[in-house]
């Protein structure tokens, strides 16, 4: 356990003698985003959008927080999925502006049965899932950069009160693009 320890404690001290060591770039960021995702087997892809920080502790590795709001329908919208996803993401960034990413998330999900299914009550769920992904920053001044990232994303709604829906594959690919305001 002592061992466990003083690796944690020693790592820890090294990304704080890297970060003290060198000057951060665009260390602090946040703004909005947008995008098109498409769960495996929803009806169609349709667009979300959200808000995001990220925070630099080294040139090479940061990390993300991020809220969304998007909508999935399912079977000819007979089941309707309306989310908010919140993220915590790690970015590894091998060189300046690409990074890769991975991270899990919290879904909170209201769901809502529709046309044959509408006999059903409405339920709320809350879902674990975990991504990975990668992007790229294009800073446009000091204060200001634009970001695109993809991630998928492994998650497994829960519609067992639908026959046959434990075939329902929920996974999720996601395309964003967003304005982030750098904090200085």
């Amino acid at each position: 356990m002592l061992s466990k320890v003083m690796i944690l404690f020693t790592g820890m001290m090294m990304v704080s003698l890297i970060a003290n060591a060198q000057e951060i770039r665009n260390p602090t960021s946040i703004g909005p985003h947008i995008g098109w995702y498409k769960s495996s087997d929803a009806d169609d892809g349709s667009l979300m959008f959200g808000g995001a920080i990220k925070m630099k502790l080294t040139n090479a590795l940061g990390v993300e927080g991020s809220v969304d709001y998007r909508t999935e329908d399912y079977r000819n919208e007979s089941i309707i999925v309306r989310s908010w996803p919140v993220m915590l993401t790690g970015l590894l960034y091998p060189v300046d502006n690409i990074y890769g990413a991975v991270g899990v998330g919290w879904y909170n999900s209201e769901v809502d049965f529709e046309k044959e299914l509408d006999f059903l009550p409405s339920k709320s769920e809350q879902e674990f899932g975990w991504h990975f992904g990668a992007g790229v920053e294009i800073p446009l001044n000091e204060s200001l950069l634009i970001n695109g990232d993809f991630r998928y994303t492994f998650l497994d709604y829960n519609f067992d009160v639908v026959p046959g829906s434990d075939e329902i594959d929920n996974d999720i690919f996601a395309i964003t693009a967003g304005l982030l305001f750098i904090i200085h």
